[in-house]
């Protein structure tokens, strides 16, 4: 059995589409949680990572500690960390990592389509790791075609629509996109009257150029955006900022 442990949870990830992955680590670490959000999207939620690693921030936040096992019991009551997901497998997959987690009361996967998901409420968080290749890159299995690849259906365009309608007043959407696909996710975010409030510039080694964007919006408008860079290794090691970054989830960090 392939499985990925955490520092606080593990992951099961043998028959999921797409594995545990730095993009998703990257994006449960950064994204903003405040003490404050009880609604949560996950859209494509694979194994489940993000929403887990959501689900431990959160607790953290509420109990004004990050360390220890959080649990959901005596804390919060009306928090919900929803999970879609269209592949049944990686949704079956995603089920039990919730279950053995120590935040089980909490996570719920949605096996469907995103365009068939019948959202209870607005959101304060939503947050994906969509898929991104185009079609003429096309990956030869089915199911990780429909996990990495646009023509699943699941868009970054789709995303922000449902967020123009599905946010609440001050909640947030962020997704993990490769850089190229800046201008025009930020473009298309405007015409969705979302704003960029924070963006992250990925780069793997100092002297390469950035190769992954993590970007926040919301309804609100910021003052100024918050631009900051991340640099994942420098002379074959991790950088204090990622390590940083991922302390409280990766074994090594």
């Amino acid at each position: 059995m392939s499985v990925f442990n955490f520092k606080r949870f593990s992951v099961v990830n043998e028959k999921s589409a797409m594995k545990v992955n730095t993009d998703g680590v990257l994006l449960g670490a950064w994204m903003n949680i405040r003490p404050d959000d009880r609604m949560f999207l996950d859209v494509g939620t694979g194994t489940g990572t993000i929403a887990l690693m959501a689900a431990q921030r959160l607790m953290d936040v509420i109990q004004g500690t990050s360390s220890g096992m959080a649990s959901v019991d005596g804390v919060v009551e009306d928090i919900i960390i929803d999970a879609v997901e269209i592949d049944c497998d990686s949704a079956t997959e995603a089920g039990k990592n919730f279950s053995n987690s120590p935040w089980s009361d909490v996570l719920k996967v949605h096996n469907c389509a995103f365009s068939d998901f019948r959202p209870c409420g607005k959101y304060d968080l939503i947050f994906s790791n969509p898929p991104y290749f185009d079609s003429s890159l096309l990956a030869p299995e089915r199911r990780r075609c429909d996990a990495r690849h646009t023509s699943s259906g699941l868009s970054f365009r789709e995303l922000l629509e449902f967020a123009s309608g599905y946010l609440s007043p001050k909640g947030r959407i962020a997704i993990v996109l490769p850089s190229d696909q800046e201008n025009a996710l930020c473009r298309y975010a405007r015409m969705c009257s979302l704003h960029l409030q924070r963006i992250l510039r990925v780069r793997t080694v100092p002297r390469k150029q950035p190769g992954r964007i993590i970007a926040e919006f919301s309804p609100v408008r910021p003052t100024q955006p918050q631009e900051l860079m991340l640099t994942i290794q420098n002379e074959g090691k991790y950088t204090e900022e990622y390590l940083s970054l991922t302390h409280e989830f990766y074994l090594f960090a």
